[in-house]
Formats: structure tokens, C-alpha cells, sequence
């Protein structure tokens, strides 16, 4: 696993073993959601929900983003985000937070211009934790949801709107856009 463009192009970043705590994002499906958002990335604030290795909020970093908050309940995997940050020399953009994500959605200040989530599969996590993230995100913020290929995820969460899916394997995509103003 390796930082894919920006300041910290091919860093190579470590991952805790297994696919009980973590399982790292695969570079193509990594390279397809960046291209995406590429022009909301420069200056962005970020938040890297379930962050497991970081990868998604360390690629942000650093292609520009201004800082990024990561969060993930596990102690493991935070300390894992914590050594990819430094190794990606990205650790002072960095807000490293130990975690539940709905708990702490309740009391985290917005708000994010991009909001990474990769959950675990399997779980129905991202229709939990999307009604709770429509107050972070800034207005034309965008929310890219990874999850697997049969997941059923809503059209709409108040002013979240899907705007498009991408399919990779047994991989699915979501972007989400918040309505408002830019």
C-alpha cells in the first residue's frame, strides 16, 4: 500500500495485519475516487471516518488537502494511522482521534469540505452514520462512501444527495454532495 500522487508520492504505508480491524483500500478504487474529486481536494478540510491505516486521509494530505481528521475506535489501528502520517510527513495537518464514529459525530465540529468512509462491510455502518454526517459537511462538500458491491445505501439523507456509484469488483463506491451555496 503506497501513497498514490502529491507531496508524499510513493511513500509506502503499513497496515495492521488481517482484515478483522483493517482492510486497506485497493489503489485502483483509491486512484478512481481521488480523480474524482481532484479540484475539491487543494485547501480542503477532511475527514477520514474509520480511518484504519489512513491511507484515504493521508492521500488527501497530500494532494493538498489543509488538514484531515482521522478517527477509528481501535487503538491498533490509530497508532498505525499515527506512524503513516509520520512516515508520509503529513503528522502536523494530522487530528488523530480514538473513537466511536455515530459518538463522536454528536459533538465534532465541522465542517469538512470531504469526508472519506470506509467502514467495515457487512455492518449497514454508512446508513447509520450518514444522517449524522449531513451537519459536517460544508455546503458542496462532497462524501465518498466505500462499501460493498450489494450494499443498500440511500438516494437522499436530508441534504445529502447520491449523485453517482461507481462498481470495482466486489467494490462499491458512493458519492454523496451536500445541497447549498459553494
Amino acid at each position: 500500500m503506497r501513497v498514490i500522487a502529491g507531496s508524499a508520492r510513493g511513500k509506502v504505508l503499513q497496515a495492521l495485519p488481517g482484515e478483522d480491524v483493517t482492510r486497506p483500500t485497493i489503489d485502483r478504487v483509491k486512484e478512481a475516487m481521488f480523480s474524482s474529486v481532484q479540484f475539491l481536494v487543494p485547501g480542503a478540510r477532511v475527514l477520514d471516518l474509520f480511518a484504519g491505516s489512513g491511507q484515504l486521509g493521508i492521500e488527501a494530505l497530500s494532494r493538498g488537502a489543509k488538514s484531515c481528521t482521522f478517527v477509528d475506535q481501535s487503538p491498533e489501528a490509530l497508532a498505525v494511522v499515527k506512524a503513516n502520517c509520520k512516515a508520509a510527513g503529513v503528522e502536523r495537518q494530522s487530528d488523530i482521534r480514538h473513537a466511536e464514529a455515530l459518538s463522536l459525530l454528536a459533538n465534532l465540529r465541522g465542517p469538512f469540505d470531504l469526508v472519506l468512509l470506509d467502514p467495515p462491510f457487512h455492518h449497514g455502518l454508512l446508513a447509520q452514520v450518514l444522517p449524522a454526517l449531513q451537519e459536517k459537511v460544508a455546503p458542496g462538500g462532497v462524501i465518498l462512501a466505500e462499501s460493498e458491491r450489494d450494499a443498500e445505501l440511500p438516494e437522499q439523507v436530508g441534504s445529502l444527495v447520491r449523485t453517482k456509484q461507481y462498481f470495482y469488483g466486489k467494490i462499491m463506491v458512493s458519492r454523496y454532495e451536500r445541497e447549498g451555496q459553494v
